[in-house]
């Protein structure tokens, strides 16, 4: 399954400008990482729900939610920790596409988590691209 992956403009549609090195090593980063992000999901998916999920595909080392940085509140994305690259590389052929609390969720590599990723990017504390939408989960855009 390994050859699914071995192909870097196939590894992952996110590139994060905020990476601390060359589109190389960017690259290289997520050929070698265990870490996946999930996008897309609503705002109150538990993380106990993800843990079911995720666990289908191995053994889980850590979940990070992300937080809207102002009211500490889950903003619709997470970080999955594995402890291999294999069941890393199975969450994202098998779960990605997966509907998870009424929303069909997003399934990348990422280059790996560090402190402070955990957080939302936008000017409201939560993600960017909730800034511009209004389809869904409206309730959030309440805190703007």
């Amino acid at each position: 399954m390994a050859l699914l992956f071995k192909d870097p403009s196939k590894l992952s549609a996110y590139r994060d400008k905020r990476f601390p090195g060359t589109q190389e090593d960017f690259e290289h980063a997520l050929l070698t990482s265990m870490t996946v992000y999930i996008g897309n999901m609503s705002f109150y998916t538990t993380e106990e729900q993800v843990y079911e999920l995720f666990s289908r595909a191995g053994e889980i080392k850590k979940i990070i939610m992300g937080l809207d940085k102002n009211s500490k509140t889950p903003c619709g994305f997470c970080f999955v920790l594995y402890y291999s690259r294999d069941d890393a590389e199975d969450a994202v052929k098998y779960i990605s596409g997966t509907v998870l609390d009424d929303r069909p969720i997003r399934v990348d590599f990422d280059w790996g988590f560090q402190e402070g990723r955990q957080w939302g990017r936008g000017r409201s504390g939560g993600q960017v691209r909730d800034e511009y939408r209004t389809d869904y989960d409206p309730d959030i855009l309440l805190n703007v």
